[in-house]
């Protein structure tokens, strides 16, 4: 490829990162930045049977996550079985001399919270970690992408991974989205129009004055759920947001370093011309508050709609599974969204847990209290402490709900924080399917202003109605 030949942000990275090309459009990569938590003792294990060592220890940063329990201060002592995958993230990276922030540590949270909170996300990297919302870091300008256990060892070992080039997709959203509107609303809206395997085969770039608008922590959630629109991953390209949020950071470049990789950094961007395999283009004017009323974060409406009819599917497939998914909420056609009732409320996860966003919540709990259980999971124990300095957790507690630690807690639901058969949940995470919070659980996603609205009313409830 000549030099004058107009490429994409992805262009830019992936080829700078080819180690070798293989058959099939597969391309050995390096890669440069490796996140690691405490569901990674697969991979460890894997390592340990055939005797390798980790290639490039300084690389890699690892910190627990999943299987954390985030209960109060005095809770009960960690059950076993989490304590098990704990400890062996800890013994795994003492072993390789990976750096860890463990559970003491004050920095402890979210691998994709952690990981741009210490600068370790770079723009213009390859990174990998052993988790699908990996694609959370593109935010940064990063070529991000989830990765599956035996993938997590070979990298270990390696510092390389055999990948097949993605097809390329731009999101065009441009407008200004309208007084708190959020990321969580607008890449609920994207998936409700692209569908949840609108993405599949391809790598997003977000672009237009909308995103551009966005500040980091919204524009972290954005790429975040470019897994459920079925992408391989999604990504901003850095601009002066980037860069002021990443300057400083405790792993982040400093002096003449951050001065060399600046100029590199802006240089990152889509050059003008270049060509994507598909375009899609939004109005950010025209995103209201979003709710999901189904199992898959493409079943999303605005508030204001009503639960929609299988009958009115384009076709049997499309019919057959609406009714799947409304039998499983147990939610009739033609309800309004805004009448559905809540049992439980969820503030937290990867998407979700960053200062804004309890903010956010904050700002529609205070002085009201919550009418069904609700409970706040801050995203690290840096956005915590952040939070406490704020006395948003005191806004928290006055109105009813719990303050927890830091962790996955009851996004994925293997630590302990689980809703019960039959609840309604309304949520700040990423994935809404059958079980994902609990057998029998019924998830309904939304931003955190959405989820603070649920918990106060006991309902889906417009949180614009509530200022």
């Amino acid at each position: 490829m000549t030099t004058d030949t107009p490429r994409t942000l992805i262009d830019k990275i992936w080829q700078a990162h080819v180690v070798a090309e293989g058959a099939g459009g597969r391309a050995l990569l390096y890669i440069d930045r490796h996140l690691l938590h405490d569901g990674s003792f697969q991979a460890f294990d894997q390592l340990h049977e055939t005797g390798r060592a980790v290639r490039r220890p300084d690389l890699c940063f690892a910190t627990p996550d999943h299987y954390v329990p985030t209960r109060p201060a005095g809770a009960a002592p960690i059950e076993a079985r989490l304590a098990d995958k704990i400890d062996a993230l800890a013994q795994n990276t003492r072993t390789h001399r990976i750096r860890h922030v463990g559970i003491a540590d004050a920095r402890q949270g979210i691998v994709h919270v952690v990981g741009p909170e210490q600068g370790f996300t770079l723009p213009g990297v390859t990174l990998v970690c052993g988790d699908s919302h990996t694609s959370t870091h593109g935010a940064l300008g990063a070529l991000a992408f989830g990765i599956g256990a035996s993938e997590v060892a070979h990298v270990l070992a390696t510092q390389t991974l055999w990948q097949r080039r993605p097809a390329q997709m731009r999101i065009t959203v441009d407008g200004r989205l309208g007084a708190g509107i959020t990321a969580k609303d607008l890449i609920l809206a994207i998936i409700a129009k692209i569908g949840s395997a609108g993405g599949v085969g391809h790598a997003i770039e977000y672009a237009g004055t909308a995103v551009r608008a966005l500040d980091m922590e919204g524009r972290l959630t954005l790429c975040n759920m470019s897994i459920e629109a079925g992408a391989r991953c999604g990504i901003v390209a850095p601009d002066d947001t980037t860069f002021d949020y990443l300057h400083g950071r405790a792993l982040a470049p400093a002096g003449a370093a951050w001065d060399a990789a600046l100029a590199h950094w802006r240089t990152l961007p889509t050059d003008a011309g270049a060509r994507f395999d598909r375009e899609v283009r939004l109005d950010g004017a025209a995103v209201e508050p979003m709710v999901t009323w189904g199992t898959s974060p493409q079943d999303a409406a605005p508030i204001g709609a009503v639960v929609p009819d299988p009958d009115a599917a384009p076709d049997a497939t499309a019919k057959a599974g609406m009714a799947q998914a409304l039998a499983y909420t147990g939610l009739r056609p033609g309800t309004p969204l805004s009448t559905v009732k809540v049992d439980r409320v969820f503030i937290g996860s990867c998407t979700n847990s960053r200062l804004s966003d309890l903010r956010a919540a904050a700002a529609v709990v205070r002085g009201r209290r919550a009418l069904v259980p609700a409970f706040v999971a801050p995203g690290s124990g840096l956005v915590k402490a952040a939070a406490e300095a704020e006395g948003l957790d005191q806004v928290f507690l006055a109105a009813g709900f719990e303050w927890r630690a830091s962790g996955c807690s009851m996004c994925v639901g293997m630590n302990g924080d689980l809703g019960l058969p039959g609840e309604r949940v309304a949520s700040t995470s990423n994935r809404n399917f059958e079980g994902r919070q609990g057998k029998g659980v019924r998830t309904h996603l939304m931003s955190p202003a959405m989820a603070a609205a649920a918990a106060v009313t006991g309902k889906f409830t417009d949180f614009r109605t509530l200022a």
